[in-house]
């Protein structure tokens, strides 16, 4: 593989992950910074905490997620891990058309982050009072 060219410590690959980074956040109604990204990975990824100088370092471009955290990345911003960490569409998908998560505002999502931080028994609880909810309303009701 061909070495990158580099500028104070940082390749153009490097870079351009975190300008897809910040692209990424962006898109999804978060703002790109280090506490931001702290807070929304943390609250998802099942491995030890990342500190915030990394989230610093991943959004300036000086530093690459390991693949488990670029995974989390990924599903966190709604982008392919791919696309992501190499800033192309894989050649072999098919076009997906934009899904309704697409259209989720910050508040919604605000309801989802706090959903997924809480404990397998309240998300069961949480998960029956929306099925009871979801039930047509009767006369009596």
């Amino acid at each position: 593989m061909p070495r990158l060219l580099t500028f104070a410590g940082m390749s153009y690959e490097k870079q351009g992950f975190a300008r897809r980074l910040s692209d990424a956040m962006q898109a999804r109604g978060y703002e790109a910074k280090p506490g931001v990204l702290l807070k929304q990975f943390n609250s998802r990824y099942t491995g030890r905490s990342i500190a915030f100088s990394t989230a610093s370092k991943w959004l300036r471009g000086m530093i690459l997620p390991e693949q488990d955290k670029l995974q989390v990345l990924a599903e966190l911003f709604g982008v392919e891990p791919q696309e992501l960490r190499f800033g192309h569409r894989g050649r072999n998908r098919a076009a997906q058309p934009p899904g309704a998560w697409q259209a989720v505002g910050a508040r919604d999502r605000q309801v989802i982050d706090a959903f997924l931080a809480l404990t397998p028994k309240r998300r069961e609880l949480v998960g029956e009072l929306v099925a009871e909810l979801s039930k047509p309303l009767n006369a009596k009701d």
